[in-house]
């Protein structure tokens, strides 16, 4: 596999830029972990609290649409690590075909990219679909 590269830019409350760069062998986990370092850094905040009043006025597909750009930004996810991972963080039940429902209609929407058979099927973030975003975003 050929070294990649990665780079993380975030501004903090007082305008401060922090950037850490990451060359190598790029997982998820050490993605995750560039991420945890900029959050140490007082980069992002994010409190549980805040998670749940922030999540509490959207419907569900777009409460599993946060979790997944919050927690699954890079590599690929199972339905039911999505499912695992939307109860621990909102406290909030959700039915493994509810979920499976939201992420074929997010990967029909090209939200997500889907591979594999129907027993093995696996999501990830569609990249592309992000740039496109910002790129309506920013003026």
């Amino acid at each position: 596999m050929p070294a990649r590269r990665v780079k993380v830019e975030v501004f903090d409350d007082d305008g401060n830029k922090i950037t850490i760069s990451f060359e190598g062998q790029v997982t998820r986990e050490k993605v995750l972990q560039l991420l945890d370092i900029v959050q140490l850094m007082g980069g992002a905040r994010a409190s549980a609290s805040g998670i749940k009043q922030s999540f509490s006025d959207l419907s569900k597909i777009e409460k599993v649409k946060r979790i997944i750009s919050r927690d699954f930004p890079v590599g690929w996810f199972t339905s039911r690590e999505l499912q695992d991972t939307y109860e621990n963080s909102l406290n909030e039940p959700i039915g493994l075909s509810t979920v499976s429902t939201y992420l074929s209609r997010l990967s029909s929407y090209g939200f997500l990219i889907r591979r594999g058979s129907a027993a093995k099927r696996r999501y990830r973030v569609n990249r592309s679909s992000l740039i496109r975003k910002e790129q309506l975003i920013e003026p």
